[in-house]
């Protein structure tokens, strides 16, 4: 403690905690989406960032692992121990909530887990289509993004572009070429 000298006064925003884990700065949100923030601002949504790249990180080694054989060999091994332990247990009612209630949870845990994967895997599949369509000249841009259209909407332009591909295979007829699905046949029956 020193005597005499004051302590300059502390930011709001500025936290003055004891550090009991540094972050890695993989998973620290990249400089351009937290430059021009006001620093109460720029505290909240780097814990958010973090957060965010945590649960992401979580659920990708969780995904991967669930996704490999030892998976499940673990859990038909946890099934197999429990089925032997019934006789021990006298198959009583403790005996069958332990596995109830450890299938539950681990299923509701997975369900989260499940959709987050899905909800990226799906994002990065539309963001490379919508490249796609951007960098193909002929390609029509007005379907970048349609993924956020309602679903009748989306059905709406699918069954619009049906019919164009029926016109289309009409006029193809009309010239005397084969219609596109004899030729998607013949490409098959190649494979």
């Amino acid at each position: 403690m020193t005597v005499g000298r004051r302590r300059a006064a502390v930011p709001p925003f500025e936290v003055r905690a004891p550090v009991l884990l540094e972050i890695p700065r993989s998973l620290l949100p990249p400089r351009s989406a937290i430059a021009g923030l006001s620093p109460e601002r720029y505290g909240y949504q780097l814990v958010w960032a973090v957060m965010d790249r945590l649960f992401t990180f979580i659920a990708n080694a969780i995904a991967t692992f669930v996704g490999q054989p030892i998976a499940f060999i673990l859990a038909s091994l946890t099934i197999i121990v429990w089925a032997v332990t019934g006789p021990i247990f006298h198959y009583s009612d403790t005996w069958q909530l332990i596995i109830n209630t450890g299938t539950t949870i681990v299923t509701f845990l997975m369900v989260f887990l499940i959709q987050n994967s899905q909800n990226r895997d799906g994002a990065a599949i539309q963001a490379k289509l919508d490249e796609l369509i951007r960098a193909i000249d002929d390609a029509r841009g007005q379907f970048i993004g349609i993924e956020h259209k309602t679903d009748q909407e989306i059905q709406q332009i699918r069954a619009d572009l049906e019919q164009e591909c029926a016109d289309l295979d009409e006029e193809i007829a009309r010239l005397g070429k084969p219609p596109s699905d004899a030729t998607v046949d013949r490409l098959a029956e190649r494979l």
